[in-house]
């Protein structure tokens, strides 16, 4: 066979080679994570989605109509109703305070802490940082007896103050050791280079390392102010009167008084879920742009 002849003979099937390669065999591990991705959206959609009909149906609709049916005629009475008999102004008005001043008090405080236990050297600094580590494992149910008489006996029962140092107390353990493991990720030759210009541990902690821990502080914050607002043991037991009520307490209390009344319920939780969603939304924008900036080097 000649050469031509051989070089004609093989190119057909070169050709059929390199459409079979250029054919991209699909990927399973890629459409597993899609339909998992899916379905846990639905799993997580369909109760809030439930949550909202519900809310802007009355009674009747409610009983004679299917579960995810949409409300023809949305009945935003329910919110009101839920609004006045729930109070939900004033336990709103007591969650926030306490969450506002509860949230950036108990960070800047253990940024601080976090900040002298990864740049400043003493000694026994292990043993404080194992001390706080420790201090984050320990459950809050074994402290609210005690901590009742503490309080009661100070007269912070029914207070904002009394409700806001136990928060804060029990918070800084854990974001204190957070702050820690980030701060040390920060390099140590930027604190050389201000040694250098002559800056103090101050201007190193207010200038430099909190603007680069961005990121963490959004993360934390989001994450604390949700913990503030939905916290409800300790709440339960310091928060006595109604009048000083936050919002876990009120809608267990407003669910107790309304057992049957779902749309009110849902109209009440939905409220004060708002809030919430709202500094997630304020915060989340943050968060990310410095957690991509982060994530390049170069």
């Amino acid at each position: 066979m000649s050469p031509i002849a051989g070089a004609a003979a093989t190119a057909p099937r070169s050709r059929t080679g390199a459409v079979r390669a250029g054919r991209r065999a699909p990927d399973y591990v890629r459409i597993g994570l899609w339909i998992s991705l899916f379905v846990t959206l639905v799993i997580w959609t369909l109760p809030l989605v439930f949550i909202i009909f519900t809310s802007l149906k009355t009674e009747q609709d409610i009983v004679g109509s299917p579960v995810f049916a949409l409300p023809l005629h949305p009945d935003f009475g329910n919110y009101a109703k839920a609004m006045e008999d729930g109070n939900l102004l004033r336990v709103g008005t007591n969650s926030l305070i306490i969450a506002l001043v509860k949230v950036p008090i108990g960070l800047a405080i253990s940024a601080a802490a976090a900040f002298a236990l990864a740049r400043i050297r003493f000694r026994r600094s292990r043993i404080l940082l194992a001390a706080i580590a420790l201090g984050s494992m320990v459950p809050i149910q074994v402290a609210i007896a005690p901590l009742f008489q503490i309080i009661n006996n100070a007269g912070l029962l029914n207070t904002y103050i009394g409700v806001i140092l136990p928060y804060i107390g029990f918070g800084l353990p854990y974001q204190t050791f957070i702050l820690y493991g980030f701060f040390r990720q920060i390099p140590e030759e930027l604190d050389e280079s201000a040694r250098i210009d002559g800056a103090s541990y101050w201007r190193l902690f207010w200038q430099i390392i909190l603007p680069l821990s961005r990121p963490a502080l959004a993360a934390l914050f989001i994450l604390d102010f949700v913990a503030t607002w939905n916290e409800y043991g300790m709440a339960l037991v310091l928060l006595q009167s109604q009048d000083a009520w936050t919002v876990p307490l009120a809608i267990q209390g407003f669910q107790s008084q309304f057992t049957s009344s779902y749309g009110p319920i849902n109209s009440f939780t939905i409220m004060s879920v708002l809030p919430v969603l709202i500094v997630y939304l304020l915060f989340q924008r943050y968060f990310v742009s410095g957690a991509l900036a982060g994530a390049v080097k170069g």
